[in-house]
Parts: structure tokens; sequence; C-alpha cells
């Protein structure tokens, strides 16, 4: 008799568009060639361990929902390193059946916190030889490690940017230890996403001083990683706010600032979050378009949130336009490298059937799977492209040409205006007809 944790679900198969079944990929074909890959090669889905297997349903309204067995709310007493092996059997037989090729972990998910910092590295040391051996059996990997440098009491002021050395060098410590874990697991990026690295009022706060330690911590990062070996991506991950009032890494935008000023532009790249995104007042695919612009692009966070609530959701995406949108910026820049989309989402509290979180993965996976036809149906196409280069047509004619090479000077525009008397007339920017474009991409894709 099957007792695994998942033993009512098998692995999860492509049946078509035509398919009425939750349990099936209707647009996920792993491999499907769109382009010149397959579509794992582009998408390099991953799972993410904190909500789907550490999280209970908790919220601050009321008690947890989940049925997570191994949880410490629901298993009070069951010693805390069998109950993180019971997770851990349950995760890697839902990322198999799934088919998902990676997940991604914080330090704190995989391993209980010991009672000092050499207990709680002495854990996950041990759930790292765990996962390596799981990873083997399944050939699942690891698309990221990261610290969870933000939950505990101590760093109720921050991490990096906490007013205390001492607070600083424990952050520090944690993050070299799950880098090396990382490292050791063959991890393909390791992010750094700043929880509490912000200011709740700047009454009692440096904000000079803050930003210069975490620019100093950065570097210590970087070195550390050259330090052991670590060929992966480094990655910070942008959030405006929440849990503080302003976070020091707001957007991409913000994020790219940051690193020119503390010399790390070509070191780190950033991890963009859809919700995240949303929360900053940009859509997905500004971000994407300023990541790429700027030669930072590494990984995607994949969720969604409500334009009419201002806090994180993590709900699973579900809107094949946003993506498609998102998933074009993506192509046109290069694809993904190191990085993937990873579900960085959450069920609902009422979500408690356990085959629901397969639902919510699979509702996601086409989606982007969708999104992902759509965008390379629209550059195979090549319409749209061809309206933006006509658009900048005049910057590659003589006249744009010695603006852009510094050959005329802004008196020499001013004088030639004057004797000319010309008012250029401006052309349509035709973004309706654009996005009609873009439906019936979405409407025709199969």
């Amino acid at each position: 008799m099957d007792d695994s944790f998942f033993s009512q679900t098998d692995s999860i198969r492509y049946e078509g568009p035509e398919s009425d079944s939750p349990l099936a990929f209707r647009w996920y074909q792993a491999d499907r060639i769109v382009g010149d890959r397959t579509m794992a090669e582009h998408l390099r889905f991953g799972v993410c361990y904190w909500h789907s297997f550490a999280w209970d349903g908790f919220d601050i309204f009321g008690a947890g929902t989940l049925d997570r067995p191994w949880h410490p709310n629901n298993a009070p007493t069951m010693a805390p390193m069998a109950a993180a092996r019971m997770k851990m059997d349950a995760a890697f037989e839902f990322f198999s059946k799934l088919g998902a090729p990676f997940f991604s972990f914080h330090d704190v998910d995989i391993a209980p916190a010991g009672a000092t910092f050499a207990e709680s590295c002495r854990n996950l040391d041990e759930m790292v030889e765990y996962a390596a051996k799981k990873m083997a059996e399944t050939g699942v990997r690891l698309l990221w490690g990261t610290t969870n440098a933000f939950s505990h009491p101590r760093f109720m002021s921050g991490a990096a940017t906490n007013p205390d050395p001492e607070l600083f060098r424990y952050a520090a410590a944690q993050v070299a230890h799950c880098m090396q874990k990382t490292h050791e697991l063959g991890g393909a990026n390791y992010v750094l996403w700043g929880g509490r690295e912000g200011y709740e009022t700047l009454l009692n706060t440096d904000m000079r001083r803050e930003r210069e330690h975490l620019g100093r911590f950065m570097n210590m990062v970087v070195e550390h990683k050259y330090a052991i070996g670590f060929e992966g991506t480094l990655l910070i991950e942008p959030k405006p706010m929440e849990p503080t009032k302003h976070q020091y890494d707001f957007d991409v935008s913000t994020v790219h600032a940051f690193l020119q000023e503390f010399g790390l532009d070509q070191e780190i790249k950033v991890n963009i979050e859809v919700n995240h995104a949303t929360l900053s007042g940009h859509d997905f695919h500004h971000e994407v378009a300023a990541a790429v612009a700027a030669d930072i692009f590494g990984s995607v966070d994949a969720n969604a949130g409500d334009d009419r609530l201002g806090w994180d959701l993590d709900l699973f995406p579900m809107s094949v336009e946003q993506m498609s949108l998102g998933l074009l910026e993506i192509l046109r820049g290069g694809g993904f490298t190191t990085g993937g989309l990873l579900f960085d989402c959450k069920l609902r509290r009422q979500s408690t059937s356990r085959d629901d979180l397969f639902i919510a993965h699979i509702g996601g996976m086409d989606t982007l799977a969708k999104a992902l036809l759509v965008a390379q149906s629209i550059l195979d196409d090549g319409e749209l492209d061809r309206r933006r280069r006509q658009r900048y047509a005049g910057w590659s004619e003589p006249r744009g040409r010695e603006i852009l090479d510094g050959t005329v000077t802004l008196g020499e525009i001013h004088d030639e205006l004057i004797s000319r008397e010309h008012d250029p007339v401006p052309e349509s920017g035709r973004q309706e007809l654009l996005e009609r474009l873009v439906a019936r991409h979405i409407d025709q894709v199969r």
C-alpha cells in the first residue's frame, strides 16, 4: 500500500487543450519545440518550498488550515529533524509527480533552527545531505537557495541594514553558510531578498549609513562567492514595501542604481517577482524590460497580485495576457540563462485538499506555457517588432545619427530650426492597433 503524502495523485500528464481534467496539462508539453528550445528549456519551472510546504495557512487573523502534518503546529511533539525529513519526502514526491525540473528554498524552510547558530548550521548540513539524495533519485535540480534573515525577532530592524553590527555579522554568517550549501547542491543562483532592509520611520533612520552598510554586505557576498568557487548567479529581488514602509530595493531601476553606486552591476542581477512589480506601480513586463535594458535580468518569481489590494498576495498566475507580455520581453532579451520561472505562490487558506496544490501549479504552468506560445508567435510574425523599429527609423538617418554621435550641438539645432521654420508633424503611436495584434495572437495560438 502506498502511504506517501500525495498517494492519491498520479504523475501529471499532457492531455491537450480539449482536456477537462484539472489534473492534466492542457498547454504545457515539456518537450515541445518553441522557437529554438523546448518548453522546459524556455520556462525552467520551479516550485518554492516555503509557501508549498513550510506554511500551514496561518495568517494574522487565524490559525493554519492546511494539511501539513509535519508543521510544528500540527505535530508539536514530533522531533524537528524527523518533521523536516517528512516534509522533504512530501516535497520531492510533489516535484517529481508535477514534472517541475527545479525547486528553491530558504535555509529555515528545509532545516529547523537550533538553539545556537552552530546547531542551526548542523541541522542545515544534515538536511542538505538528505536533499542531495532526493535530487539524485528524482533528477530535480536547485534553481536557487536563499537565507531567511527577516522572520526571526533578531532581524526586526533588518539584517544588512541593522543598526547593530553584531546582527549584521549574524546575517553575514547565515548567508555564508547557506551559500555554501547552495553551492554543494549545484544551485544555479543565490537570491538576496531584503525582507526588512528598509525603514518604518526616518525619525530613527540614517538612510545614507544604512545604504552604505547594505552595499558593503553585498560586496562581501560577492567576495564570498568567489572564495568558495560558487559559479551561480547572485540575484537581488526588488520589492517596494512590506514588511517595512519603504524597502531600499524598491524596483528594478532602484536596484540598478544601487548596484552601479556600489560597483556591483557586473556581479549581481535581479530576480523579478510579478506581484512586487504590481506593488511598485509597474507592470510585470515593464520590470523585465527595465532589467533587460540594464543587462541585469536574471530570474522571475511567477505569481500574481490583485490591483485592488495593496499587499503581496502571491496568487498563482492565471492571466495569459499579462504573462505573454512579460515572456515577450524575456524572449527579446535572449531568454533565461541560469534563471527560471519559480512559482512563489501560495494556496488560498480554504484550498485544503491535497490535490489543490497540484491543480494550482498545473494552472500556473499552463498559463505560462500558453503565454510562451503567444510570445513566440508574436516574435515569429514580426509585425510588432517591425512597427516598433519603424517608429524609431529616423534615428538611423543622418539627422538622427548626428545627434547621437555628438556632431551637432544644441545651439546649431536651435539656429537651424529658426532658419528653416520647420514644425515636425508627429505620427500616430498606433497603440490600439498593436493591442489588437497581441489579442489576435492570444486568440489564435495553438
